[in-house]
């Protein structure tokens, strides 16, 4: 926290006290509370999952962002890390759960929301519905991530959610357009790899 800062204006302090208890205090005490907005919308949260995304395809990952977020704070902020991981489980959306329930101590994530750059596959799906996470929100479909050659079950999460009689509430399509570019930036890449 800058403390020199908030003790010359009294005002910046009051106001960083009254933000506290709606921003993640792990980012309050690394320092960053001052680029923090107190209260963020559903294109906020999708363009931290996108700029994570972003973050994994600059470290040789798949161009894949999730954010798990409790009310309007974030909980977990992940990318794919399938092949630094060896693992074929390291999904975005799985490894933000494990962050958020690691840092938690405990599983249920009732009452959240994760927001995917892609829409998820039906591991992830089952993973959401089983951390008990109330709505998924995703901007690019199962198509977009097949169309950019990885290898889909064309199930659609709704259709999943409906089969599996879940109650977890599914939204498609948010900042669709600038979660599918994720796919371009990533196939510029000549090492890329797909799975």
């Amino acid at each position: 926290m800058q403390p020199a800062l908030c003790q010359r204006n009294p005002l910046l302090l009051s106001q960083t006290a009254a933000r506290i208890s709606s921003i993640n205090l792990h980012t309050f005490l690394a320092g960053n509370w001052y680029s923090i907005t107190p209260i963020m919308d559903d294109a906020a949260f999708m363009r931290l999952a996108i700029g994570k995304a972003r973050e994994g395809i600059d470290a040789g990952q798949s161009p894949f962002g999730a954010v798990i977020v409790s009310g309007d704070k974030v909980l977990a902020v992940a990318h794919n890390t399938v092949w630094s991981a060896s693992d074929p489980t390291a999904h975005a959306e799985v490894n933000s759960i494990r962050q958020a329930t690691a840092d938690l101590g405990r599983i249920d994530l009732q009452g959240c929301t994760i927001y995917s750059t892609c829409e998820p596959c039906p591991m992830c799906l089952a993973a959401i519905h089983w951390s008990k996470i109330r709505r998924v929100v995703f901007g690019a479909s199962i198509a977009d991530a097949d169309a950019a050659g990885f290898s889909e079950l064309h199930v659609r999460a709704r259709d999943l959610v409906k089969m599996g009689g879940s109650p977890l509430k599914v939204e498609a399509g948010l900042l669709r357009n600038e979660c599918r570019a994720l796919f371009s930036i990533w196939k510029k890449n000549p090492s890329r790899k797909v799975y």
